[in-house]
């Protein structure tokens, strides 16, 4: 991960596309390539985490997300814990290389062949946690590390780094699967996560080396990268039910994970009635994964900035619950795979390009210890509590002889309670940035 780039290389280019100003273009190139290492490690295991949660049948996907809910019920305090006591200099390292040890673990329980039914469930749920859990800490980190201003202008462009990442992973694993096998693919995503902690440190020296006006607002919200958040393990969860701004981010990201769910398990149950063979299924995973990156590549690096900058915060956040509203109406009314296919991409590229980025600004103006534990519990437990929810509300429905339509009306009540809740986010944010 290159820690010195030129400044005399780095800002004209970025000032075409990014409002950078002075002693922030190492920064955004340091975020953009950790985070394009990140997302890149990843989207090498998806295609194969949703082949093998199709594989072990559609009927247990219910089964899988509460198994992954039960793991980031164990995980998040744990977590918690360590980043109480901590600095996050030594914080983030840790967390990505035990991940890192754990996909050494399944490279080796996948090569020496060792009960492969019970692997694959355990992959599955593993990729769950790990995707979701990586990441969050990623936005935590950077949201600790910049201003709301930066946030505000620089996260669009640091966003399509892992964009761009998510765009590689699937092409890489494409590329290198008939010559390296499945096991070992894990070793590249793995080499990929290694050069992404490398990243957070090097960004951790940038936060250090800046300049002293941004040292101080740092200090005075308490960023110092040499104190731990403090707290306990379970407190960051208290924090999220005793603030009203955390809550409603935590009921936002669920009513995401309920139009998330809905689309893949009925897109699920249609893809395996109409595509019998496994390697079609996963190409078909594959193809679908690239294109809505290279949708969201192109909108982050050349929209994201401009959307907050002109027409506000709100407007990035009122995107998606737009989308889904008018989405989940028409597949109410034409309920078909491409349809669906259609209503998942947009919805998926939308949040990867405009809504997450913005998303993550909300918690520029909280304190370390909502940043880094009152987040992770929203963006995993939370989450995946919806997932859960809302997957077995799908099964419960499919059980019921219900046919898509009636399944995903669901969907349009979610998008308009979540287009009220991002006005009202994007509002109290503006209130707290000024306080």
């Amino acid at each position: 991960m290159p820690d010195e780039l030129p400044s005399d290389l780095r800002a004209p280019l970025l000032r075409r596309f990014v409002d950078v100003r002075a002693g922030e273009a190492r920064a955004a190139v340091l975020g953009f390539l950790y985070f394009f290492c990140l997302l890149s490690g990843y989207y090498i295991l998806r295609p194969l985490r949703e082949e093998m949660g199709i594989r072990g049948g559609v009927e247990n996907l219910p089964w899988n997300f509460s198994a992954t809910l039960a793991a980031m019920l164990v995980a998040v305090p744990l977590y918690s814990k360590l980043v109480a006591r901590v600095p996050r200099a030594r914080a983030v390292p840790i967390v990505y290389r035990f991940f890192l040890a754990n996909l050494v673990a399944f490279y080796l329980l996948l090569r020496l062949g060792v009960v492969p039914r019970e692997v694959a469930r355990a992959f599955f749920v593993w990729v769950s946690v790990y995707n979701l859990f990586v990441v969050s800490v990623f936005w935590s980190f950077l949201a600790d590390l910049f201003t709301s201003d930066q946030a505000k202008r620089l996260f669009g462009f640091v966003a399509a780094g892992g964009s761009a990442g998510a765009l590689a992973g699937p092409a890489c694993a494409g590329l290198l699967v008939g010559a390296l096998g499945v096991a070992n693919l894990l070793l590249v995503s793995a080499a990929l996560l290694e050069l992404a902690t490398r990243g957070a440190t090097a960004l951790v020296r940038w936060s250090r080396a800046s300049g002293a006006s941004l040292e101080r607002e740092l200090e005075a919200r308490g960023s110092a990268a040499g104190e731990a958040v403090g707290g306990g393990a379970w407190s960051g969860i208290g924090l999220v039910f005793r603030d009203r701004y955390l809550l409603a981010l935590a009921a936002q990201l669920v009513l995401f994970s309920l139009g998330n769910t809905l689309i893949y398990y009925q897109t699920a149950r249609l893809v395996a009635a109409a595509v019998p063979d496994s390697a079609r299924r996963t190409a078909l995973f594959a193809s679908v994964d690239f294109l809505v990156n290279a949708v969201a590549l192109l909108t982050q690096s050349l929209a994201t900035g401009p959307i907050v900058a002109r027409l506000g915060l709100w407007a990035a956040l009122a995107l998606v619950p737009a989308l889904s509203t008018a989405g989940f109406a028409v597949a109410t009314a034409w309920p078909s795979f491409w349809v669906l296919a259609v209503l998942q991409a947009l919805r998926r590229a939308a949040s990867y390009a405009v809504e997450r980025p913005a998303r993550e600004v909300l918690f520029t103006v909280v304190s370390r210890e909502e940043r880094y534990k009152s987040k992770a519990f929203i963006d995993t437990v939370v989450y995946r509590a919806g997932d859960a929810g809302s997957a077995w509300l799908a099964k419960g429905l499919a059980a019921a002889g219900l046919g898509i339509a009636a399944s995903v009306v669901a969907g349009v009540p979610a998008g308009l309670l979540g287009l009220g809740l991002a006005l009202w986010l994007a509002r109290e944010q503006r209130l707290r940035e000024a306080r």
